[in-house]
């Protein structure tokens, strides 16, 4: 079936694509980003393996997997007090052109 092949080359595309957002440790991605992602993978690998697109569903699964490991990873950690933030965790972004502070002692 020619759309088990379309679909699975679109799944192979989001996963190489996702593979630097999971590498990188100064991502930030929102939960809100992340875990629709997810869920909407592993639906979508239910829905083709009912079709019996099986390529199709396996690497739709692992683009869900591949969002849940972002969300877990690579998300702000809502639960997190802000009394278990120590200055390590607080670094500004490579991105945002700040340096972090430096003591003159």
């Amino acid at each position: 079936m020619w759309q088990d092949v379309v679909f699975l080359l679109g799944n192979v595309f989001s996963l190489v694509v996702l593979v630097p957002t999971l590498r990188d440790e100064m991502a930030n991605v929102p939960l809100g980003t992340a875990l629709p992602s997810a869920l909407i993978g592993v639906v979508y690998g239910t829905a083709f393996a009912t079709l019996g697109m099986t390529l199709s569903a396996v690497r739709a699964v692992l683009t869900g997997l591949m969002w849940s490991l972002i969300a877990s990873l690579r998300s702000p950690n809502p639960l997190r007090s802000d009394d278990e933030v120590s200055e390590s965790d607080v670094r500004p972004s490579p991105r945002s052109g700040r340096s972090p502070a430096v003591s003159d002692d």
